[in-house]
């Protein structure tokens, strides 16, 4: 325990302190050599200055500087914009890790690689990000700490009386020899009282105070920030919050993601609505000429489902919940979740048919369907004729290096097969790859071919399912936030100190900003009265240094 400091005023202060609490006498070698003093934390005691021995105080040291504040920012804010360089892997169609791999080495070629292997596809979930913003909240913690203790206890001891070494240090100071001291005095404080200050009197001297809260309006900006990085922490841990974008087909039956299989979704029909360029023209027209398709509306009519705990071991039973309309602004609610439609998809590829066909009489020996969602490994034709889909790529994005087909995407965008065609003539197979618009036989010429026959059809409706349990938490730290912005913005910290001594008065001021609103007021209680106006002693020094320059 370091040995604690007692003034000649008789205040014991904490060591490190360099201005008396009490007083404000200058306590250190380098105050008293001072021309002003540095009151922006009244000369107080920091622990992060004082206190340097053991392992708490070099943590508590380090997280207290306003830089490594700063840089923890700035190093956060850099990770986060690397973040949106390319899309997260939430945005990424794919289900499976190898497939997302694929796709950012496949559509961005090295840097998607490499981008994936740093991990930055799913940076915001990762642990160093985290444990950078929750270094953030540390360090406003401790920041805060460091400085308002000892600010509120300064604050708090202030007597009325001060040392004339304090008096004379402050910015605006000025001495005036009087005899008529109790008449400045009453008429001083008569005036002060109009300006809403806050008079206490000791002595005969006079301090008058206000606006002593603005000096709180950082740290109040600080509890906001770190409840703000709580919520934003909190999003991180299971089931308080939900962001997914969910893909569903007409006639097809989800599991609605973040509800722990609790709930299901089947959409039921999706339906879009358009302006017509006849009907809607006097309003719409031009736009329509201008755009080609405006929509009205697009919904998704849905039904809810709930799992129930009467259904067999190891099989999930779903109970309906009702059935609704989701459109844009009208979300689907239930549970603390919202559904809300985002977007869709026309007319994608659910099947597409084929004939086998031979090449010679264009005589056709059967119809293949291929589920792109479900497809079969064989399909047999009778007659010692069958069809073996040896490969499917949906979404065919050209051949690699070995001459391997690829695929961008397991949405079929641009569906492409690897057959094997097995008949009587052949009953090894031929070979056919059979792409949209193009046919490649990669083993040689083949006696039969697969031929396009027909394509089915279905509509596709993107849902983002969001549930916030933090969003409550975040509002009040935005709040709070702001009003300490308020609180330290519009307001100031006013001080102005009123002194006898054997022959005179001495006058000193002192605020935290707005010197010009001050001296304004020092203006208006001076009129009609000996004092003398104070000298803004900041200035002065300005002028005598610039004074010196242009001398030499």
């Amino acid at each position: 325990m370091k040995q604690m400091i007692k003034c000649e005023c008789g205040h014991v202060n904490p060591h490190g302190t360099i201005l008396c609490e009490s007083c404000g006498k200058a306590l250190t070698e380098e105050a008293k050599k001072e021309t002003l003093h540095d009151m922006r934390y009244e000369g107080t005691a920091r622990r992060s200055q004082t206190y340097n021995r053991t392992i708490i105080d070099k943590i508590w040291s380090f997280f207290s500087s306003v830089k490594v504040g700063v840089w923890l920012i700035v190093i956060t804010l850099i990770a986060s914009a690397l973040g949106t360089v390319l899309p997260q892997e939430m945005y990424v169609p794919g289900a499976t890790p190898a497939e997302i791999a694929d796709y950012y080495e496949t559509q961005y070629g090295w840097f998607g690689k490499l981008y994936y292997q740093l991990g930055f596809n799913d940076l915001y979930d990762l642990l160093w990000y985290k444990l950078l913003v929750a270094s953030i909240g540390v360090s406003l913690v401790i920041c805060s700490l460091d400085r308002f203790v000892p600010l509120y206890r300064a604050l708090k001891n202030q007597r009325v009386t001060r040392n004339e070494g304090f008096l004379k240090r402050q910015r605006l100071y000025s001495y005036t020899e009087t005899v008529q001291a109790d008449a400045i005095f009453a008429q001083a404080k008569e005036k002060l009282q109009v300006k809403r200050y806050r008079i206490r009197e000791e002595n005969g001297n006079i301090l008058a105070e206000k606006g002593r809260f603005s000096r709180w309006g950082p740290y109040v900006n600080h509890i906001g920030l770190i409840i703000f990085l709580i919520g934003i922490l909190l999003r991180s841990v299971p089931g308080m919050y939900v962001d997914e974008l969910l893909w569903i087909r007409e006639g097809e039956k989800k599991v609605i993601p973040g509800t722990n299989g609790e709930y299901m979704l089947e959409n039921k029909k999706f339906i879009v609505e358009v302006y017509d360029k006849e009907t809607d023209k006097e309003v719409f027209g031009e736009a329509i000429d201008r755009v080609g398709v405006i929509e009205k509306n697009f919904q998704t009519d849905a039904i809810l489902y709930k799992r129930t705990d009467d259904g067999l071991p190891g099989e999930d039973k779903f109970d309906q919940e009702r059935e609704v309309e989701i459109r844009v602004n009208e979300p689907l609610k239930f549970d603390h979740f919202a559904v809300y439609q985002m977007s869709y998809k026309l007319n994608e590829i659910e099947a597409m048919t084929f004939d086998l066909v031979k090449k010679q009489t264009e005589e056709s020996f059967g119809t293949v369907t291929i589920d792109l969602f479900n497809p079969q490994d064989e399909y047999d034709l009778g007659n010692g004729r069958k069809v073996e889909l040896m490969g499917l790529y949906p979404d065919f994005s050209g051949f690699a290096s070995n001459g391997e087909p690829q695929t961008a995407s397991p949405v079929p965008n641009n569906p492409a097969f690897l057959f094997k065609m097995t008949s009587p003539e052949h009953p090894d197979g031929e070979v056919s790859f059979v792409a949209i618009q193009q046919t490649v036989e990669p083993l040689g010429d083949t006696e039969y071919k697969m031929t396009f026959k027909g394509v089915d059809t279905r509509n596709v409706s993107s849902l983002t399912i969001r549930k916030d349990l933090t969003l409550w938490l975040l509002g009040i730290g935005g709040f709070i936030f702001m009003f300490g912005v308020v609180q330290g913005a519009y307001w100031n910290h006013r001080r102005i100190w009123l002194q006898r001594n054997q022959d005179g008065i001495l006058l000193a001021a002192h605020t935290n900003k707005n010197w010009y609103g001050l001296k304004r007021e020092l203006e208006f209680m001076m009129k009609d009265t000996d004092l003398q106006a104070p000298v803004d002693q900041q200035e002065l020094k300005k002028r005598k240094e610039k004074g010196d320059q242009v001398g030499n």
